[in-house]
């Protein structure tokens, strides 16, 4: 849906005010998804680095002298970039991260405070992207974040995008626009909740204290906890390990968790959900699957 509205919305969104004609050399330049020719057209940086490896794409923001806060471009980048990602059927799980040694410190204030006319909301959430670019966006497949030195207000709201993170030990993370008034609209008060539970949620959305790598794991916010500067390696074995998978059965019981976290109406409702998406899977991987277990593949338990 992303990539058939998006040439419409990017002319109509008043979020974003930058010309069809600057956003179309920008998408250019998103590296796994053009051909070499396409990436010699000028602009004035790349915001936004994508490479393919394999299956899996990385997607990493690339403004390392601002702690990666996000501007205005580089969220239209961001939004392209996991568009085509996610409409990309060859392609089974992205690895997002920030190039240097922060992940993301929010959004971009002083942009904010030079040229506040610049950022008109669209208060609709359903026709435009959120101020961070794609955190309005639900993936149909997984993302990982690699999380190293700061994830912290948007850049929190941009790790909840992903299916797991990995932080490293002296990644800290927090809720840090509590400080200068400026609110969660990314998805922070809802995904948050949700990964962590309430209690914890609002532990760190009103108090807005940084949390190290370790209390984060315990809270459940980190999936995996990993020595300084390899983030990035071991996000991307983990996506190796989820893409080697039978993929129909691995999406749909994913899209049955998130369906039962954030749409479903009842519990009834939740199973009839898991129930339709997992009955053609049995047909299509199940059967294959069963042969392979009664010929002795994965036996006692092995990977």
């Amino acid at each position: 849906m992303y990539r058939q509205n998006l040439g419409r919305l990017l002319k109509g969104w008043k979020l974003f005010p930058a010309s069809p004609g600057k956003i179309n050399v920008t998408v250019c330049q998103l590296g796994c998804f053009t051909t070499s020719s396409q990436q010699h057209q000028e602009v004035k940086k790349i915001n936004v680095l994508t490479e393919r490896h394999g299956s899996i794409v990385t997607v990493g923001i690339n403004r390392p002298e601002a702690r990666n806060a996000v501007n205005t471009e580089t969220a239209l980048q961001l939004v392209e970039a996991f568009t085509s990602f996610d409409e990309d059927d060859s392609l089974t799980a992205a690895v997002f991260y920030g190039v240097g040694s922060n992940f993301c410190a929010g959004y971009d204030l002083k942009e904010v405070a030079s040229n506040p006319a610049a950022i008109r909301f669209v208060e609709d959430v359903t026709t435009g992207p959120g101020p961070m670019g794609p955190s309005r966006m639900q993936f149909s497949k997984p993302v990982i974040a690699a999380v190293s030195g700061y994830a912290v207000a948007g850049g929190l709201e941009l790790s909840l995008l992903a299916d797991m993170r990995v932080m490293e030990k002296s990644a800290i993370t927090g809720v840090f626009c509590r400080r200068f008034g400026v609110p969660l609209i990314d998805g922070g008060t809802v995904r948050l909740p949700k990964l962590i539970g309430l209690s914890r949620a609002l532990d760190l959305i009103l108090t807005g204290r940084p949390i190290g790598a370790e209390e984060a794991y315990h809270f459940g916010l980190a999936n995996r906890v990993v020595p300084d500067g390899q983030a990035l390696q071991h996000a991307m074995e983990l996506a190796k390990q989820i893409s080697a998978f039978p993929q129909l059965c691995m999406r749909a019981d994913r899209a049955s968790a998130y369906h039962s976290a954030f749409d479903s109406s009842s519990f009834m409702e939740a199973l009839q959900f898991e129930f339709n998406g997992g009955k053609q899977v049995l047909k299509e991987e199940s059967v294959k699957g069963a042969r392979r277990f009664a010929e002795g593949i994965g036996r006692g338990g092995k990977f």
